[in-house]
């Protein structure tokens, strides 16, 4: 990646930066992030991943997805430059989005890690400041089998002398640590800054500044208020070069949107569609389908590395039927190997599609007027699904 960023004279601190890491709430700090810095005026740049429908979502410009011609040029460019250096598919889209940011002249630029922190492409730059939204078991074959392993990678984005902000509310030791080590500006949620919430309002509050009577964000629950408040932990710390008031941040939060977050699509019956493919992010979509009088179908396809009885246990309470399905990729579980897993730990019947499009059309017919279905475990499951609902958009 250094080889070919050199050759493509990329600089190493992309324009003003923010690299965000994290096992959830990464694509949620990206967006406030940028509808925040666009709030403000300034011409933004995001680069997040995977997409759900369209290559094109993973590079933003100004809040719009780049055109392919473009990407298509950012791509060739990557590939003459990198002549006998092999990338991977992550890498040759990392430097090809750093790239359509350099030609749009960005001003702002905020960029998702894909996994874990220390080795992932996207740490190829050096950001102004670095968040850690949350540390959970994710990717453990590659990342570690324990929160202090995990937390070790994902600390690899932080920077001597720069604000290295963390979201989890209960910090692995080897964050502090690694932040110690290199000379990063440890702030951590609780400590440093935090949120509180009254009724329909909310107000954050940092080292210097606060911010009173914000609108909740337009997609999740409590849990998005962490993610947002490491967004704003993020500006205060940026504050010498971004300038940013409480009408910027009361605006960017309020238009800030995630597709396949907690999603509600109506049709004949009520879709929710999430992307949460892990115990903890589970543990909060269980939460949020509380309270629902109806029955709740459960459409779900999860990889052969992912927790399933961990994710499913999570969701337990609040799905009445399941139905697995498969993903359609090489590490994806089978839908009967899905089944045969998930009836060894949950109670509610469990059944298996040949197809999404058939386990999506088994759901809506289970589900009846008066139910809901959800989708989830997957984005190469959610993404689909919201191209099967949108004929009727």
């Amino acid at each position: 990646m250094r080889r070919v960023h050199g050759r493509l004279r990329l600089p190493r601190d992309a324009g003003l930066a923010v690299t965000v890491a994290g096992t959830n709430g990464k694509g949620s700090c990206v967006a406030y992030l940028e509808s925040i810095a666009r709030a403000a005026g300034y011409r933004t740049g995001a680069y997040t991943s995977p997409h759900l429908r369209r290559f094109n979502e993973r590079i933003r410009i100004g809040g719009e997805e780049a055109a392919d011609e473009e990407i298509v040029a950012a791509l060739e460019r990557v590939d003459a430059a990198r002549q006998d250096v092999s990338l991977t598919y992550f890498e040759y889209t990392t430097l090809a989005a750093l790239l359509v940011f350099r030609e749009h002249d960005t001003d702002f630029n905020v960029l998702e890690v894909g996994m874990g922190g220390r080795l992932d492409a996207v740490n190829v730059i050096d950001p102004a400041a670095a968040v850690v939204t949350s540390i959970g078991l994710d990717h453990c074959e590659w990342l570690g089998n324990d929160r202090e392993l995990v937390a070790r990678e994902k600390a690899g984005v932080f920077r001597p002398g720069r604000p290295a902000i963390v979201g989890d509310r209960d910090p692995p030791a080897a964050l502090a640590d690694t932040a110690a080590a290199t000379g990063a500006r440890l702030l951590s949620i609780g400590a440093d800054f935090d949120w509180r919430r009254d009724a329909n309002r909310w107000r954050w509050h940092g080292t210097v500044i606060a911010f009173d009577d914000l609108p909740l964000p337009a997609f999740g629950g409590n849990e998005q208020l962490d993610n947002a408040a490491c967004a704003l932990a993020a500006v205060e710390q940026l504050g010498p070069f971004l300038r940013v008031d409480r009408s910027h941040v009361a605006e960017g939060i309020r238009r800030a949107r995630l597709d396949g977050r907690s999603q509600r699509v109506a049709r004949d019956c009520e879709w929710v569609l999430d992307v949460a493919h892990n115990a903890e992010a589970a543990a909060v979509l269980g939460a949020s389908l509380a309270g629902f009088e109806g029955r709740t179908i459960a459409v779900i396809a999860l990889m052969q590395d992912k927790p399933v009885e961990g994710v499913a246990r999570a969701l337990a309470d609040n799905v009445d039927e399941w139905i697995a399905v498969s993903d359609g990729s090489p590490r994806a579980l089978s839908p009967e190997q899905l089944q045969d897993r998930l009836q060894g730990c949950v109670e509610a019947p469990v059944h298996c599609a040949v197809s999404l499009e058939d386990g999506l059309d088994a759901a809506a017919g289970l589900a009846g007027s008066r139910g809901r279905v959800l989708v989830t475990g997957s984005f190469r499951v959610v993404g689909p699904a919201l191209d099967y609902l949108a004929p009727n958009d």
